[in-house]
């Protein structure tokens, strides 16, 4: 017949060594399923099942045997299972010899000390047993470790009583620092204790002879005047009469103290009763703690109470115990439903949803609260800005005529990434469409431009907590850190279940947004369906394009604000787009309403000059205008002097870019009206300034191109006499050419015309050192020759609409300095070499080909 369990495995035993009837706990698994169900457990061979004590099916408490084993596994056998296997053993200690005046805290079983194979036929004087100090001398205890000596005298004992003992071992033990004199004594004490045994015990035997017969004769009679008298007097049974007086005394005790024992045994159940009271007060008091706690708001006391409750008496099988308990779990079911309508009630702070959903996962609450949370949330954001629109086209309607209150924009209540959005971008635009006016905008506000303000001021107050919670749901930082890994993978599931949906929610969010704000600005982009749920304004005169630009700058702060938020790109679109329609809009309506106002411009404009306030007057007396003049002129002077110290800083302050500007500046006096006297004052200073800052530059920025070319040319131990024939133009001059495009794109980004300028000077330089560079070469092979004409004609095709008389003189005398080409085959590879160079840096070169022909439409 096949077991249906598996055979018991044992992995566990505390402690794992001890002396016989130490008490173990044995651990494992499948060690049965009850306690009739264990059939065996042996120990080191010993059977132990007369004293095992089944517990559950891994646990088994018992104690050890007398084993022969040392040590051995732990086997238990059950009805079920069979015989088990052990992956531990048990090491069994042998006992200390307690002597018959040793005090000991345990019964000592007397037959270890004597040897029953010897002595089996015969009796045990008192002088046979073990003497404490059989040398008669001081026992000193050595120090050395009964394992160390355990493994140097192998299978042998220090016991002197057993077959296998050791005396070496013995003196070790008890008398390692004993000299050899009180050795000599020992000897001498140990055969006068065995003579004096011999002789004891033939005396006792001698002297007691006598009354051994003596009691023996007495017990001879006792026994058969007992078996006359019983077969007699008392009707064959010597105890019957004895049973009768015993139970007569039985009954009259029972009628004597009756009374009592009733009363003693209720007061027994009495003090049982009170005691289990008072042991168990705490679940007894838990349903009324529960109620009182959660009327104080005290949750986390609840939690706390019901966790401990749960875990004492979650399984109990006592019925008292299981109806308290039933009583809190109905209370714990009630706090439940009621933090579960707090947890769904609007509005409500992130904080507070975030307790109310770490209250119910602590309480294991079914379901998933936390997303019934956002779902709650999200209704609660689209009512909202719904009713928004709603009470503003109920206003509108109930007074046409009149605008909206006012926008209190100094008491903005948006996040703070809102508001230092809305700060920094009043910044950058300096004056703003809001500047150019006085505070009574405020009071003028178009209904549809004010729900715009109050609808995206709505999102921004509810859709960060909404985001945040969310990413809180995602990380798992809304739950208890105590709750179960099972139930965090569960939650894990159901994150990536829900994103989609939560997607979903946002993008209506998104989409209800900007169909609002569309309904109220740009009424003709939704479509008829939708016009009753997201229009519905009468719209009776266009919004001028200035209140579209605030709308604009309005809706544009919402997106920056929701991209802060880290929400995706393509959910915001619909928000982009929107921009990008009121954009259009607000271009459209300036220019017709532009050209309204032109249209109307022979009707209203009388063409009478306006007298602005500024006369000629002042300027009437000399000596006025001539302190006029001299204050003008300090005043260039003192600029001038400024360029001169910002162009003339160290070199770790320079920043060529500001020098760029510099360079430029004077152009910025080219209109100055040659009236004033000033001009001729001024103009000296500023030509030599521009010279001076003319020259810093270039020899900033033509010094480091120029003094590349020398290492760059040799670089490789490169030898003008023994090259290998040229495969294309060398690094040296690409990097060089990409240098001078470096500055070329710094100086056109400062000022356009100033770019011939600059190049033309920074090719001369270059091509000077180019020119002294090729004719310091002694001699050229055919190779380098070629590879040097190669460069030098790549260099000036390259810039040769920045070319000039000395810079072109430079250039022919690099290519003098050559050896003519021998042959039409290497004209041939020169010109392959160049046009693949033109080819590969055709981009790089792109600047060069539109100055020319910029120059060339010039």
């Amino acid at each position: 017949m096949s077991r249906s369990r598996q055979p018991p495995l044992v992995t566990g035993i505390s402690p794992n060594e001890g002396i016989p009837w130490t008490k173990v706990t044995i651990r494992g698994e499948n060690l049965g399923t009850g306690p009739t169900d264990l059939i065996g457990l042996a120990i080191c061979g010993h059977n132990c099942l007369l004293t095992a004590e089944w517990m559950s099916a891994s646990k088994i408490v018992c104690r050890v045997g007398q084993a022969k084993n040392d040590k051995g596994d732990i086997i238990v056998t059950t009805k079920s299972g069979g015989r088990g296997t052990s992956t531990v053993s048990f090491k069994l200690l042998k006992p200390e010899k307690i002597g018959i005046l040793d005090q000991s805290a345990v019964w000592v079983d007397e037959m270890n000390y004597y040897d029953m194979r010897t002595d089996r036929n015969k009796g045990i004087p008192p002088l046979s047993l073990r003497p404490a100090n059989p040398l008669g001398i001081e026992i000193e205890k050595s120090k050395f470790s009964q394992k160390d000596l355990e493994m140097l005298f192998h299978g042998m004992s220090a016991d002197f009583t057993s077959e296998n003992f050791s005396a070496a071992w013995y003196l070790i033990e008890n008398h390692s620092n004993t000299s050899f004199e009180q050795l000599k004594m020992a000897v001498a004490n140990l055969k006068r204790q065995a003579n004096k045994k011999s002789e004891g015990s033939l005396a006792y035997v001698k002297g007691g002879l006598s009354t051994f017969f003596e009691a023996q004769d007495a017990l001879s009679a006792i026994h058969q005047k007992l078996e006359a008298d019983g077969t007699e007097k008392v009707e064959g049974s010597m105890t019957q009469k004895l049973e009768n007086v015993l139970n007569r005394a039985s009954n009259t005790a029972d009628t004597l103290f009756q009374e009592v024992l009733g009363r003693k045994d209720k007061a027994d159940s009495t003090r049982n009763a009170l005691n289990v009271l008072q042991r168990f007060k705490f679940l007894f008091n838990l349903p009324l703690n529960i109620e009182r706690n959660i009327q104080k708001g005290d949750y986390d006391v609840v939690i706390n109470d019901y966790e401990k409750a749960k875990s004492l008496f979650g399984k109990t099988e006592v019925q008292v115990f299981k109806k308290y308990y039933a009583e809190v779990e109905t209370r714990i079911e009630a706090l439940r439903e009621l933090l579960l309508d707090k947890l769904l009630e609007t509005p409500s702070t992130l904080h507070d949803q975030k307790r109310y959903i770490r209250y119910l996962s602590d309480l294991h609450t079914p379901g998933d609260p936390a997303w019934q949370c956002i779902g709650a949330q999200h209704k609660w954001i689209l009512q909202l800005m719904h009713s928004c629109k709603e009470g503003y086209v109920k206003d509108l309607k109930a007074n046409p005529g009149l605008h909206s209150p006012m926008l209190d924009l100094d008491n903005d209540t948006r996040p703070s990434v809102l508001g230092h959005l809305s700060q920094t971008a009043s910044l950058k635009r300096g004056s703003s469409f809001q500047s150019g006016r006085d505070d009574t905008w405020r009071y003028k506000t178009p209904h549809r431009v004010a729900f715009v303000e109050k609808l995206t001021k709505l999102v921004l107050s509810q859709l960060p907590n909404f985001w945040k919670l969310w990413i809180s749901y995602v990380n798992g930082s809304l739950f208890s850190e105590t709750a179960e890994k099972s139930g965090q993978i569960e939650r894990s599931k159901n994150v990536r279940q829900r994103q989609n949906d939560f997607k979903k929610m946002i993008q209506e969010v998104m989409h209800s947004l900007v169909k609002l704000a569309r309904g109220a600005l740009l009424p003709l982009s939704i479509r008829d369906g939708e016009a009753k749920q997201y229009g519905g304004w009468e719209v009776k005169c266009e919004l001028s394009g200035q209140w579209l630009a605030h709308a604009i700058q309005t809706v544009r702060l919402t997106h920056e604000s929701l991209t802060a938020l880290e929400i995706p790109n393509d959910v915001l679109q619909t928000i982009q787009d929107l921009i990008l329609d009121l954009r259009v809009r607000c271009v459209m309506v300036t220019l017709q309403h532009t050209a309204e106002e032109i249209k109307r411009l022979a009707e209203k404009e009388d063409w009478i000059v306006d007298n602005e306030g500024l006369t000629s007057l002042v300027f009437q007396q000399p000596k006025t205008q001539e302190e006029v003049c001299q204050l003008s002129i300090n005043i260039m002077q003192v600029f001038i002097y400024c360029l001169e110290q910002l162009s003339t800083k160290p070199d770790a302050d320079i920043d060529t870019t500001h020098l760029s500007v510099d360079v430029s500046s004077p152009d910025l006096f080219g209109s100055v009206h040659e009236d004033f006297s000033l001009t001729s004052v001024s103009m000296a200073s500023l030509k030599e300034l521009d010279q001076r800052l003319f020259e810093n530059y270039i020899e900033l920025k033509a010094d480091p191109i120029v003094g590349s070319l020398e290492p760059g040319i040799y670089a490789g131990y490169f030898d003008w006499k023994d090259c290998l024939p040229p495969t294309g133009v060398r690094n040296y001059l690409k990097e060089a050419l990409v240098n001078i495009i470096a500055v070329h794109a710094e100086v056109f980004t400062v000022s356009k015309e100033l770019v011939p300028r600059v190049l033309s000077k920074v090719v001369e330089a270059v091509s000077e050192e180019l020119s002294r560079l090729m004719q310091c070469v002694s001699s050229f092979s055919r190779n380098g020759a070629l590879q040097a004409r190669l460069e030098i004609c790549a260099l000036r095709d390259t810039v040769a609409v920045y070319l000039t008389p000395e810079s072109k003189s430079s250039f022919k005398q690099a290519l003098e300095a050559l050896p003519q080409l021998s042959s039409g085959a290497d004209k041939k590879l020169l010109e392959e070499l160049l046009n693949k160079f033109k080819s590969s840096m055709h981009l790089q070169l792109t600047c060069f080909q539109a100055a020319s022909s910029t120059m060339m439409k010039t």
